[in-house]
């Protein structure tokens, strides 16, 4: 599998992991490894506190959408 936001880029990467959220794969420059919280089913998005504590990869688009959920959220 090769890394989304590379071959928009018209590089040809090989990704390292695949976003949690959209399923794109990605390269080590084009993703984000961190801990995150989880959301279950359905919209509108329900966000929880992740008492696993573990470290997800995201693409940064996903990251950023993520992001903005969270300040209309008290969990991030």
């Amino acid at each position: 599998m090769k890394c989304y936001e590379c071959a928009r880029e018209g590089k040809d990467t090989d990704a390292v992991g695949i976003c949690i959220a959209c399923g794109r794969g990605v390269c080590k420059e084009h993703l984000i490894r961190e801990e995150t919280p989880v959301w279950e089913g359905s919209y509108p998005i329900e966000l929880k506190p992740d008492i696993e504590h573990i470290k997800r990869i995201m693409c940064y688009s996903c990251h950023e959408a993520l992001k903005e959920n969270c300040l209309f959220n008290e969990v991030c």
